[in-house]
């Protein structure tokens, strides 16, 4: 029988695997579950040029923007919901700094379903009287050869790199979701199952022993993941289920000093270019505060 291999390495390390001008996906939804220590480390490698993939997307996508790492947004929603607007975002758009691709929410999740099944598109058909599709010439109309109705084929999201971020995992690459799960961990599912490069990052790093005893939540099996990261907080100041809540008081900050690139700049300089790893960066958000954030999980 074939040795397991195992898995586990640093952020560093596992960011390497992302190259100037890949296309890359993050998991989680809107400001839920998002991958934040490994969008950090992106950052402090200042990678370019890449492309992010998805269906809504919030301060991920939103640092990115702000540090020069994106070039192209793939997505149906950048923003910080009722924390206000992404503004790193709103500046690249509006001064033409980036190109945004414009999904509806649900059909960019369909782009994984056709990567997923090796298809070149996935076909939908309620797009009729969508101004998406004067705004997104990839989408292209055809006429269904059995009934005749009116389609669409949306092209796959073939994306070179997938990273996601879970509650647990084992040094193997087995990822965990909830029995009782939502959105956030179901696009983990969603934007693994068809990329060849997924990265794991994980709250915990528990056994190959509880992972079989309960082997139907393995959201990504071993063989699926490229490596996986022990990242605790690892999705800071978004959520984790079963893990952490919501830091408002973060989103608050960071709505505010997000706001003209200076001041972002000082954000960058102090929080991740000023800082080694995101472990040096926790030491900023302080032992009581991300206590508080997991305390009655």
């Amino acid at each position: 029988m074939k040795e397991r291999k195992i898995k586990l390495c640093g952020m560093e390390e596992a960011a390497r695997y992302v190259e100037n001008g890949m296309r890359i996906a993050t998991g989680g939804f809107s400001v839920y579950q998002k991958p934040m220590a490994f969008v950090h480390e992106l950052i402090r490698q200042k990678k370019k040029n890449l492309t992010l993939v998805g269906s809504t997307h919030s301060i991920d996508a939103d640092m990115l923007i702000g540090a020069g790492c994106l070039s192209k947004i793939e997505t149906s929603y950048v923003g910080l919901e009722k924390f206000g607007l992404a503004k790193n975002f709103r500046r690249a758009y509006e001064g033409g700094e980036i190109e945004v691709v414009h999904y509806s929410e649900m059909m960019a999740w369909d782009r994984f379903l056709a990567e997923r099944e090796r298809m070149p598109f996935y076909t939908v058909d309620f797009l009729g009287g969508s101004d998406i599709l004067n705004k997104n010439p990839e989408i292209k109309p055809f006429r269904c050869p059995m009934t005749g109705r009116q389609m669409y084929a949306v092209p796959a999201a073939n994306v070179d790199v997938a990273i996601v971020h879970v509650h647990a995992a084992d040094q193997y690459g087995n990822a965990l979701i909830q029995g009782r799960h939502m959105m956030p961990q179901s696009m983990n599912a969603a934007i693994t199952r068809g990329c060849e490069t997924v990265i794991v990052t994980a709250e915990k790093i528990i056994s190959n022993e509880e992972i079989r005893a309960q082997a139907e939540n393995t959201i990504v099996p071993a063989f699926k993941t490229t490596c996986v990261v022990h990242a605790p907080f690892g999705s800071h100041p978004t959520p984790t289920l079963l893990a952490s809540r919501t830091d408002e008081g973060f989103f608050r900050y960071y709505a505010d000093i997000s706001g003209t690139k200076e001041t972002f700049q000082r954000f960058l300089d102090r929080y991740i270019y000023g800082t080694k790893s995101f472990s040096e960066y926790l030491q900023f958000i302080g032992k009581e505060k991300l206590e508080e954030l997991k305390r009655g999980i």
